[in-house]
């Protein structure tokens, strides 16, 4: 297999920054690059799902362009470059895998996490103080933050016995929210919906599934249905806003059949 050859790309985003470049690349700062990081990385998911590899290949690929467009605005500012930035990512994984370069022994993946866990708290001893929950961002998507927020708290011994506890909670959730919703609070609404959506994902956390991750794999779901509604309609000559929500309600459950075939 070729020793892959990062430096074309670094060479290519100099070009693209320098004199006679690109003017779009030039006016690019980390704070703009921001939303672009994200949709590559979704879209790098979004790759992976369609088990396409040509399509992963792709989006990996503008994944990483991503990242070495960051490390080229910092390394203008005299701040680091892309080899440090490699040169730090190889350091950490080695310092976290004592028992691969080092005298640990981890024989399971529940070991080797124990270790993961143990040694970023002790490199967070010797960064700045802050919270116990600090730490996991802001920018993360809502479900994926919750559950990692709730699962870091139950590590300290902040969570429900199990699972049947959390379905007391949720019950308890959505009957606040429903006498939010009575009252037609919009305040109230939007506070008692954020609480039940928090123990939906506890409840998920206790099953082990990640909430993320089966959320969009139901919009994934939600869409292809839809389509199927679509598409068999317009077939007919119609348009959507032309066949009544129990004829969308029949080709959705013709959808659901043919996805079990």
């Amino acid at each position: 297999m070729k020793r892959p050859d990062i430096g074309k790309l670094k060479d290519l985003m100099a070009r693209l920054r320098g004199d006679g470049g690109c003017p779009w690349d030039r006016e690019q700062t980390l704070p703009s690059l921001v939303p672009f990081i994200i949709e590559e990385a979704y879209e790098v998911i979004s790759a992976i799902d369609s088990k396409d590899p040509v399509h992963i290949k792709e989006e990996l690929g503008d994944l990483l362009f991503q990242i070495i467009f960051s490390a080229r605005i910092m390394e203008e500012a005299g701040s680091f470059d892309l080899s440090d930035v490699i040169d730090t990512s190889h350091e950490k994984m080695v310092r976290r895998h004592p028992h691969v370069f080092g005298e640990a022994k981890a024989e399971t993946s529940e070991e080797v996490l124990k270790h993961w866990a143990e040694i970023k708290k002790e490199e967070k001893k010797a960064a700045k103080p802050e919270g116990y929950l600090s730490g996991i961002p802001e920018k993360m998507p809502a479900l994926l933050r919750a559950h990692k927020i709730s699962q870091k708290a139950a590590k300290v011994g902040f969570d429900w016995k199990d699972v049947e506890e959390v379905f007391v909670k949720l019950e308890e959730e959505l009957n606040e929210f429903k006498a939010e919703v009575r009252k037609r609070d919009a305040d109230g609404m939007e506070e008692e919906l954020g609480d039940l959506l928090f123990t939906i994902v506890n409840v998920s956390r206790f099953l082990e599934v990640n909430p993320e991750d089966a959320l969009r794999k139901t919009i994934g779901k939600f869409i292809n249905r839809f389509h199927h509604i679509e598409s068999t309609i317009m077939d007919k000559g119609l348009d959507l806003s032309a066949v009544d929500l129990e004829e969308m309600e029949r080709l959705w459950q013709e959808a659901k059949a043919l996805e079990k075939k």
